[in-house]
């Protein structure tokens, strides 16, 4: 294994899941906690939860991924389900890990993928954590100016250091002046990675069957989902829609919604010591004994 410099403790490596290798940072002890980063260009699993990890390791044992199509993992998503596609890959990690059910924490696409982990294996989820998440109301109404962008970065003249500079710093969180050049940079040098290149994970659906499939407030499954759910939503989300909060509590049996004022997508970064006490307090109410 190798040792992250950036948190002395955690360790890296890759997961064999099924024909898929999956890259895993792990840290901490106790109940299994696992983190799911967003789908922007460049995502990986260590840079979108940078501020989080550590303060969740004095509880949990946490394990960050790089999702399918992301980072260090093996590229390539099912485009006519994407989420179901991840889904079953990180439920895989768990069979793997010999984990029988986990804390699910996801922002963005990682919220969307925690979400249908809970729906087609309920008993494997134990509470969910979503931030902004993805595939709310996506058929009931336009994609908002953000996720537009997001889903058009490979379009066209294709990636740029100047797409992801707007993205980030003026759609991804509220105040773009927070964000280094380093991070933007970073970010764009993993989103032109060839293999990245010529599959890019995040995609319009190819048809309406896969459309409706992505959107969950037409999944009947949704008002049965007894698992213990937390939405952190930043009033000021320029990609996924803030509303999709209230349209999760009115769907799901047992959902609670947190707004943050003055706070873009990315929560757990410009919150983030308000993001792990809510977090950790939430899930320790709910770990099994």
């Amino acid at each position: 294994m190798n040792s992250n410099s950036a948190i002395p403790a955690l360790t890296s490596r890759k997961v064999a899941v099924g024909r898929r290798q999956i890259f895993l940072s792990e840290i901490g002890q106790g109940y299994p906690l696992l983190m799911l980063h967003g789908g922007g260009a460049g995502a990986s699993g260590l840079s979108n939860y940078s501020r989080n990890i550590a303060a969740l390791s004095q509880q949990f044992r946490v394990l960050v991924v790089d999702m399918p199509g992301y980072g260090q993992s093996t590229k390539g998503v099912d485009r006519n389900d994407p989420f179901g596609d991840l889904a079953k890959t990180m439920l895989g990690l768990f069979d793997a890990l010999q984990i029988e059910s986990a804390h699910v924490v996801g922002n963005s696409l990682g919220g969307a993928c925690a979400l249908r982990m809970a729906l087609d294996a309920p008993a494997r989820v134990s509470a969910l954590v979503l931030m902004g998440p993805g595939g709310i109301n996506t058929t009931r109404s336009l994609p908002t100016p953000g996720l537009n962008l997001l889903l058009d970065y490979y379009n066209g003249e294709g990636p740029t250091l100047e797409k992801i500079t707007r993205f980030i710093r003026d759609y991804l969180v509220y105040d773009g002046s927070q964000v280094s050049d380093a991070m933007i940079e970073e970010r764009y040098r993993a989103s032109i990675d060839p293999e990245v290149v010529a599959a890019p994970p995040l995609r319009r659906p190819p048809g309406l069957k896969a459309a409706l499939r992505m959107d969950f407030t037409r999944d009947a499954r949704l008002a049965q989902c007894r698992v213990p759910t937390l939405v952190l939503w930043g009033a000021d989300d320029k990609v996924n829609r803030p509303s999709g909060g209230p349209a999760l509590c009115k769907r799901m049996p047992h959902c609670d919604l947190y707004l943050f004022s003055k706070t873009g997508h990315w929560v757990q970064w410009e919150r983030a010591e308000e993001f792990n006490a809510v977090t950790a307090a939430f899930l320790a109410c709910r770990t099994p004994v």
